[in-house]
């Protein structure tokens, strides 16, 4: 992937705080983890290995910058320091149908929703597009299988940041899945 010139920010509703930190970027911070962080992380193209780790949370890695996200599911703990990845709430949400599934049917399909909080700043770009310690990070993940065996997730971004935007920055990626982990080759991201 190519990272885009300094100054190239027309899709994303930038303050003019956020227009001035983004053109103080210096090409030479090329490969920053600032643009791993959670905000900015899904955009950049990559694979991702989804386990859970016990009951509660969900682990989601990514090649590109070896970076871990956890997604906790009803949190027993305080969120910590502010980290990249920051502190990630999840919850499933029905899709489409209020209420259990049909008496003998399937339940009725889910999406998971993901609410990022306690970040540090980082970028939305690789070309220091900023993102506050201030964003809330909103995410909606859906599978979706197809009769030909394929499997799709699609996560849907919403980032607020009263700093350095002013709208909310909506986004969406798709990740294909794969038959193994033949091509998981991670890369750690510079300093």
């Amino acid at each position: 992937m190519t990272t885009p010139p300094k100054g190239d920010f027309i899709s994303i509703p930038l303050s003019d705080e956020g227009r001035r930190v983004a053109f103080q970027w210096d090409p030479k911070t090329e490969g920053s983890c600032k643009a791993y962080g959670a905000a900015g992380l899904m955009h950049i193209p990559t694979r991702l290995n989804i386990t859970w780790q016990g009951d509660d949370v969900l682990k989601v890695e990514s090649d590109a910058g070896q970076q871990t996200r956890l997604l906790r599911f009803a949190p027993k703990s305080a969120a910590g320091a502010r980290s990249l990845q920051g502190f990630s709430v999840a919850e499933w949400e029905p899709l489409g149908v209020a209420g259990p599934g049909r008496a003998g049917g399937p339940p009725p399909p889910r999406a998971l929703k993901v609410v990022t909080t306690n970040l540090v700043e980082g970028w939305l770009r690789k070309n220091g597009i900023p993102y506050s310690d201030q964003t809330t990070l909103v995410e909606h993940w859906d599978r979706v299988a197809f009769p030909n065996g394929d499997a799709w997730l699609t996560v849907s971004q919403y980032v607020s940041d009263p700093k350095y935007l002013t709208g909310e920055y909506t986004t969406s990626m798709h990740f294909k899945r794969e038959m193994d982990g033949s091509k998981w080759k991670p890369t750690p991201c510079g300093t």
